[in-house]
């Protein structure tokens, strides 16, 4: 009797094991968004809110339209919220933003140091009855938008969004709403720069914090942050992309990563033209990448690396098609730079000099004047407003002493890990290449408005979606004082950033309020 019981008591065991068996398989459970937002150190999260705020307190002390091309970018997100259509370049404002200039002033005060704004009870009392009127007009949108009126259309599709939660006030609420939205992508940067140093040096934790703090408190940043200008955006998809480029070359590229990467170039393109200079390094950076991959993917690495690219080209092939069929130029504003390249030579001249003195043998484009400081460096300590609001020249030459002392200390932690720069050096060409993409675009465009401008694009601002690349010197600054002195030498250079952010912002007060 016993033996019948156990022999039936296997039995049963075995039928509930083939049963186990057969069950199907839960598929393992991907990591949700919640979770991988809870993997991101809370010290990134305090970057970005401390560029938010930075770019938030930028578009407070700016008054309203006085950002270069800002009455343009702001036409474009009202024709397209308000009629559903893209803008051109043939027309005038819309009504109510003509009210808003000539109210503003802007005429008088652009470019013109020795005006203010408007400051005057009267003043404000006028303009704000005269927006009020304007906002009840059955007038949508108007189709002139300018330069802008050659950009892709995401930002401002996205920009359409705070435009029409705030369509019950004046103009001048819309762009205060605007602006505080697209501080937001300010935010971003700050937060992927921070996740490129921790990427690039994963083992000096502190580091990460004085790169990542060092881009939120840039204030050229936080000033086109604070503005309605799809330079913004443009910058946070670039330092998502250096932050996917760093960790697909530490830890290897896998399909989602092949993917986020063609994704972020699409969005790239889709955002600004100056995207078509960073581009290419971007793609560069994913084929090297497939390539290491298939070693041990085989195949399945070149098919994420095919589906990738679709991705990725596909905006610009619309974009492409969209300016032949209406009688554009392919590349728009872009396309401007390449058909103008008849005496190459001249052009690869000039676009050196631009950025450095001119080697032997060629002609002194810039006759007189320092490019690598008077344009870039000067221009990056203190530029803002339409271009018209600096600081004393003795700032600039005082600027000069904790940038050398930066660049000493980043060569010099440099020189002690020359061979990890060794091991590391096909990740630091694709670096370099979007660097050399965007500086080429930025002289093939300055170059077409020469020999009438001498540097129409020499603008500080065009270089900050290499941004990331100023938080890993920094970070390498700091580590290059040694282990005692180095998070004191962080210290001290988060101070400097911050002084000079706010004194920025006072220059900025004090140009237009003063």
């Amino acid at each position: 009797m016993g033996t019948r019981a156990f022999d039936r008591r296997t039995r049963e065991l075995e039928r509930r094991a083939a049963r186990k068996r057969a069950r199907p398989k839960r598929q393992p459970v991907r990591p949700s968004l919640r979770a991988a937002l809870r993997r991101v150190p809370t010290a990134a999260w305090l970057c970005a809110a401390v560029a938010c705020l930075n770019a938030a307190c930028w578009s407070i002390v700016t008054p309203p339209l006085q950002v270069p091309d800002e009455p343009e970018h702001v036409a474009y997100v009202k024709q397209l919220a308000e009629t559903g259509r893209l803008p051109t370049h043939s027309g005038r404002f819309s009504a109510e933003e003509e009210i808003a200039l000539e109210d503003l002033h802007l005429q008088t005060v652009a470019e013109e140091p020795e005006y203010r704004t408007i400051a005057s009870k009267a003043q404000q009392e006028k303009l704000q009855r005269d927006l009020t009127v304007a906002a009840r007009s059955p007038e949508r949108g108007s189709e002139y938008a300018g330069v802008a009126a050659s950009e892709p259309p995401l930002y401002y599709a996205l920009q359409a969004i705070p435009y029409t939660l705030a369509r019950g006030g004046t103009l001048l609420d819309r762009i205060a709403l605007m602006r505080l939205f697209s501080a937001l992508f300010g935010g971003l940067t700050a937060l992927f720069s921070y996740l490129f140093v921790r990427e690039a040096l994963p083992r000096t934790r502190w580091a990460w914090t004085v790169g990542g703090l060092g881009v939120a408190l840039v204030p050229l940043l936080g000033f086109m942050s604070g503005a309605v200008n799809p330079d913004a955006m443009l910058y946070a998809v670039t330092a998502a992309i250096f932050y996917s480029l760093a960790r697909a070359f530490r830890r290897g590229l896998t399909r989602g990563s092949a993917l986020v990467l063609g994704a972020l170039v699409a969005v790239g393109l889709l955002t600004k033209l100056n995207f078509v200079g960073i581009a290419p390094g971007a793609l560069l950076g994913l084929v090297v990448l497939s390539v290491r991959a298939a070693r041990t993917q085989g195949r399945a690495a070149y098919v994420s690396l095919a589906i990738a690219l679709a991705i990725a080209l596909s905006p610009g092939a619309i974009f492409v098609v969209h300016n032949l069929a209406t009688g554009g130029r392919a590349l728009g504003i872009v396309g401007a730079g390449i058909d103008s390249v008849h005496a190459p030579l001249s052009e690869i001249s000039y676009i050196w000099q631009l950025y450095l003195p001119p080697l032997p043998g060629m002609h002194h484009d810039f006759g007189g004047v320092f490019t690598t400081r008077q344009i870039w460096f000067n221009w990056y300590v203190g530029l803002y407003g339409w271009l018209d609001t600096t600081f004393p020249g003795w700032v600039y030459e005082l600027a000069l002493l904790p940038a050398g002392a930066i660049a000493v200390l980043c060569v010099r932690e440099l020189s002690v890990h020359a061979g990890a720069l060794r091991r590391r050096a096909v990740e630091l060409a694709v670096y370099g290449a979007i660097c050399l993409g965007l500086m080429v675009l930025i002289g093939g465009d300055s170059y077409h408005q020469f020999p009438m401008v001498g540097s129409e694009y020499g603008q500080a601002r065009y270089l900050l979606p290499l941004l990331p690349l100023l938080g890993l010197v920094l970070a390498l600054a700091a580590r290059g004082a040694g282990r005692r002195w180095g998070p004191l030498v962080g210290a001290a250079i988060i101070v400097l950033f911050v002084a000079h952010d706010v004194f920025s912002q006072l220059q900025e007060v004090a140009r237009f309020y003063g």
